[in-house]
């Protein structure tokens, strides 16, 4: 397996740190916290510069707070000249490590993401129902035609564990200054157990939680020889038309994950389902035939509008800013059957903008 050495001075470089610095401003730039560092910016980047050449560099505290939507999670925030170091780190080692990626891992990967994991599973579907052939020509409508291993893992980010992960990024990184600056990084975030776990809302820890899955792509694909298979993050589905196949499946991924990675499957939520019972996956309700979005994603946006519409009415948020936000939902919300949703909501906020 080819290694790479001699990252760092290039880590390091102004270009390097610059093109990070616009990476971590994008959509932020009216943030407070951004403009005070944009400043005095070349001296803020040279100063950056020079702590990570003299690896006197050390992060800030992380800021956690709690978000509910609906499930709730701990988010933990970088300082601003932090998250500019996490991108300048995965800016020279994410291009190393996507090429070995599997086609099928969808997160936080350029040209991947939700709606092509979905679209993806629509083709697996279809593969397996020989394009709806299957369904068509079954016995009764109660027949089952193709099921489906839906599966996460427990408490994916909370266990992580540091030395593996670090092992796993010595497999293809050779220069011990990435490795050094990635340890300080992952040892930031303080957790009950030394050691173990990355903090929910950081870069790094959405690329290294992919480096860490990697492991169990190509298991599933190269042992388990699995056909249809797609990750998202630590959400994953198999589909097969045999049930014992994907129970086997099953067994042996949790061994894996137990023995390799210090991981296991989440018990309720690792399930095999008739894929005609509609399968939950990244937002959407699957059916063979048909998309729905998910209730709660519907209140979701519902309660976000009504929000905004306050704000609106208070002078806090500009009108433009609402229908930029309910654009980028209709384009979501178009790839399940939601015409008549999409035209209620529509209706609604026009009916606030401009009453």
């Amino acid at each position: 397996m080819k290694t790479y050495k001699n990252l760092y001075t290039w880590l390091c470089s102004y270009d390097n740190l610059f093109l990070a610095w616009q990476k971590a401003r994008k959509k932020k730039t009216l943030k407070n916290y951004v403009i005070k560092f944009e400043e005095n910016l070349e001296h803020n980047l040279l100063n950056l510069r020079s702590e990570l050449l003299l690896h006197s560099y050390r992060p800030r505290p992380l800021k956690t707070f709690i978000i509910r939507d609906p499930k709730t999670r701990k988010i933990s925030k970088s300082d601003f000249r932090d998250r500019i170091v996490h991108h300048a780190l995965c800016n020279i080692i994410e291009p190393i490590f996507d090429k070995s990626f599997i086609y099928d891992s969808y997160a936080n990967r350029r040209g991947k993401g939700t709606l092509k994991a979905v679209e993806r599973y629509d083709y697996f579907k279809k593969k397996l129902t020989k394009n709806g052939k299957l369904i068509k020509n079954a016995k009764n409508k109660n027949e089952v035609i193709g099921w489906c291993l839906k599966a996460d893992v427990y408490h994916y980010f909370d266990e992580v564990n540091h030395d593996t992960l670090v092992n796993i990024i010595k497999e293809k990184i050779a220069d011990q200054k990435v490795i050094w600056l990635s340890k300080i990084i992952l040892a930031n975030h303080q957790t009950k157990e030394k050691g173990v776990g990355m903090p929910l809302g950081n870069l790094t820890s959405q690329f290294f939680a992919n480096i860490y899955l990697d492991k169990l792509d190509h298991h599933v694909k190269q042992e388990l020889k699995a056909e249809y298979y797609i990750r998202y993050v630590d959400d994953f589905l198999i589909l097969n038309k045999n049930t014992q196949e994907l129970e086997r499946c099953k067994e042996k991924i949790n061994t894996f994950l137990r023995t390799e990675l210090q991981l296991t499957l989440h018990p309720n939520k690792s399930k095999i389902i008739p894929i005609k019972n509609g399968i939950d996956f990244l937002g959407f309700r699957n059916f063979y035939k048909h998309r729905l979005l998910k209730k709660r994603n519907i209140r979701k946006m519902r309660n976000k509008l009504n929000n905004l519409i306050t704000e609106y009415e208070k002078e806090n948020v500009a009108e433009e800013e609402i229908l930029e936000i309910m654009q980028g939902w209709i384009a979501y919300a178009k790839n399940a059957d939601t015409f008549g949703l999409r035209e209620q909501m529509g209706t609604a906020l026009k009916a606030h903008l401009h009453s």
